[in-house]
């Protein structure tokens, strides 16, 4: 099992024929005579089930076969474990979802075929994973980039669009502008506190969100730090005005937007605001982020 590959796949990804994609996928795999196993998911965070018995059973190498919210099951499954240092686990991609943002950062193809040849080439990266934490203690993993305020407003509007493909994010987006209230929060970074209404605050590992959004100064995946971008009290027709910035990273020179870096961030009384992860509803409330350093091995171009 050391040498073979178990494959996490979510049937419901995207917005293909999933079951024509299967048959390329298995087919390449066996062109390519990578031993492999594989389980579909079944329910929502299925994933990281399987994804700890694979690696109880001694697989060390897995691909996730779906979007950005199957790959982020999966990485919470690799970080959950007790197996094993998480640094061990190989994880490689095929993607089939809607946004498929992180794959961008590492020029992985967005094609069955050359996906899997990434993945037979088999270059490796230690990236950093960062790390949500909850009032509760509940523990959420991510590996691209998290958020609180309009942009979890507009992730939990965009699982009523996904059907239109990656349209969906821009319809959720706009949507979201006209209905969504900024909040005031108490934000920690570097032992300074501050005070500040907000539009949203994002942390990043990763370069790109929602469909190619680029929104964080200067994330890298390797050097233990978080990319924090607050965007402050912007309004509606300014925020309107300004969506190309969005697309092309130009946003962060905006007069209302700002960036740090650290490794540690608290978000206090944040009583409503919807929490993200790589596009993923992770709930609300108050929250500590911190970030895990080279801590799972990606498969990338």
């Amino acid at each position: 099992m050391l040498n073979s590959f178990f494959i996490v796949v979510n049937p419901h990804s995207g917005n293909s024929n999933f079951e024509k994609s299967w048959e390329i996928i298995t087919y390449i795999l066996k062109l390519k005579n990578i031993n492999f196993s594989y389980s579909f998911t079944e329910y929502r965070k299925h994933e990281v089930i399987l994804v700890d018995k694979a690696i109880k059973q001694g697989y060390r190498n897995i691909i996730s076969v779906g979007g950005d919210g199957t790959l982020h099951h999966v990485v919470n499954g690799i970080m959950k474990q007790r197996y094993i240092k998480t640094s061990k686990i190989k994880l490689g991609v095929i993607p089939l979802g809607t946004g498929n943002d992180w794959i961008k950062t590492y020029n992985i193809p967005n094609s069955i075929e050359k996906s899997i040849n990434v993945i037979v080439k088999n270059t490796t990266v230690l990236q950093d994973i960062g790390c949500i934490t909850l009032l509760n203690g509940k523990k959420e993993y991510f590996n691209n980039l998290a958020g609180t305020g309009y942009d979890g407003y507009v992730v939990k509007n965009l699982n009523y669009l996904k059907k239109i493909g990656s349209l969906a994010f821009v319809v959720s987006g706009l949507y979201s502008l006209f209905s969504y209230k900024k909040t005031k929060y108490r934000i920690i970074i570097n032992n300074k506190t501050i005070n500040e209404q907000c539009l949203m605050i994002l942390f990043g590992i990763c370069k790109y969100s929602g469909g190619g959004l680029r929104v964080t100064k200067d994330p890298n995946p390797k050097d233990g730090l978080l990319d924090i971008t607050i965007v402050k009290n912007i309004s509606f027709l300014d925020l309107l005005f300004n969506i190309p910035k969005l697309y092309n990273g130009d946003i962060i020179h905006h007069r209302k937007v700002t960036n740090y870096k650290t490794r540690e961030l608290k978000i206090l009384d944040n009583y409503n605001s919807t929490i993200e992860a790589d596009g993923e509803i992770i709930g609300n409330g108050s929250l500590n982020v911190t970030i895990k350093q080279n801590a799972v091995l990606f498969l990338i171009n």
